[in-house]
């Protein structure tokens, strides 16, 4: 179903989109790192909670985007555009709820989950989380919007929207931070105003009346309830598994701030520097979710299991090299976040041995991508969810306050709830071609 071209048209700009969000967001913390590890501890308190958020609404997006590349593949078009209005409806709905009980809570929210922090890393996390709470209906208008043109493979119209978003983004931050000592502040009001611009300028072009799946003005949000459940059918257990997962890295997240400040700021800087290596995977993914939804709907499942294989043998090609390279210059990236002598050498540690480890991710994480587009969203999070909390997190505290490793000691949780992964979805996509289902 897909050419070269138009695979390579698809995936080019999803990596680049990738590798620019990753970029800004460790531009983000090394410039908060100037204002000192409080801040730097605080910033990624905050995060931890935030991506929950947008994982959980990114979940609704790529329900969306099943749905809109189901019905494309089947050539109906006008279901396609329904299914598109309605996302919009749903995420919007979410996102403005999550932001008012994020207002209203801030630092309650924040020390029921954190429990004890140093005070001036509270201040931080709840000056912070305050900014930040607003952005959350843009950047999930954004991720909305963004998901629906890559169901029409047209993934060119988000790279250039999040380049102008992460833009406006970097260049606030250099302005804020190093210009007007803003402090954490500066951080947070450019991430506030970039979303917002890359929302309105997204929405408007989804609106063009040229695009195969668009949204027809304020008539295409009215709910169309048969619509939303369908929606909802992969989007709710997406979001749940999502949900479960950064609620466990939050608990992962409060068990490493028990151990102290320089500990917290390691944890942290591992965290941003390994994204890079989840990058490849994470933009083939979404790839995925359009190549495999189209051929299920147009009721070619082989076709789908071909494009699955093909795009993992790209993200190993891919991994081996940035992985290999992060491995080598592990000490020269670290040196960029200034931390203390204890914070870099457990820095260190997790880098390495993260690098080592990520053999297992793709068939963890970009495979189950494949089983969501085929409608099987529910087997990967009860699997997902059951991996998380006995595996990751029950290991990570049996390591960590039994064992006393420390801060790797989450990292080895981490592994052997990937290994888990990786077994069942291998095992699941055997019999894709049998479970494959497309939309009615």
């Amino acid at each position: 179903m897909f050419t070269r071209n138009q695979l390579i048209k698809l995936l080019a700009p999803l990596i680049v989109e990738q590798i620019l969000t990753v970029l800004v967001g460790m531009a983000d913390v090394v410039m908060v790192a100037a204002v000192g590890e409080a801040a730097v501890s605080g910033v990624s308190l905050v995060d931890s909670i935030s991506v929950l958020i947008i994982q959980i609404m990114g979940a609704m997006a790529t329900g969306g985007a099943v749905v809109c590349s189901q019905y494309l593949g089947k050539r109906q078009v006008r279901s396609a555009g329904t299914a598109a209005g309605q996302l919009v409806l749903v995420t919007l709905t979410i996102s403005a709820g999550v932001t008012i009980v994020a207002l209203a809570g801030n630092r309650h929210l924040l020390a029921a989950i954190f429990g004890h922090v140093d005070a001036e890393v509270m201040d931080n996390a709840q000056t912070y989380f305050w900014i930040t709470a607003m952005s959350y209906p843009f950047i999930g208008l954004y991720n909305a919007c963004a998901a629906l043109f890559r169901s029409m493979g047209n993934s060119k119209v988000s790279m250039f929207t999040s380049l102008i978003m992460n833009g406006i983004n970097i260049a606030g931050n250099a302005i804020c931070v190093f210009g007007l000592k803003m402090g954490v502040a500066g951080v947070a009001y450019p991430t506030l105003v970039s979303r917002m611009t890359a929302a309105i300028l997204i929405l408007v072009l989804v609106q063009n009346r040229h695009n195969e799946v668009r949204i027809s003005g304020m008539k295409a949000l009215r709910p169309h309830p048969k619509m939303i459940r369908t929606i909802l059918s992969v989007g709710i257990p997406g979001g749940l598994e999502n949900g479960m997962f950064q609620f466990g890295k939050i608990f992962l997240q409060s068990l490493v701030s028990s151990l102290g400040t320089a500990s917290i700021a390691s944890y942290a800087v591992a965290c941003n520097l390994v994204t890079l290596l989840y990058l490849p995977g994470n933009a083939l993914g979404l790839g995925l979710i359009t190549i495999v939804g189209q051929c299920v709907g147009a009721e070619k499942p082989k076709e789908a299991m071909h494009y699955t294989k093909l795009l993992l043998g790209v993200n190993y090609l891919i991994l081996a090299v940035v992985s290999t390279a992060m491995f080598l210059g592990t000490d020269q990236v670290i040196r960029l976040y200034n931390l203390s002598p204890e914070a870099a050498s457990i820095s260190h540690v997790l880098l390495q041995a993260h690098c080592a480890a990520m053999i297992f991710w793709p068939v963890a994480f970009t495979l189950p991508n494949a089983l969501r587009a085929a409608l099987d969203a529910r087997f990967t999070m009860m699997a997902s969810v059951f991996s998380m909390w006995v595996f990751r997190i029950g290991f990570a505290y049996l390591f960590v306050n039994v064992f006393s490793l420390g801060v790797p000691g989450v990292w080895y949780g981490m592994f052997i709830d990937w290994v888990f992964r990786a077994g069942v979805f291998l095992a699941r996509f055997k019999g894709f071609e049998k479970r494959a289902v497309s939309v009615r």
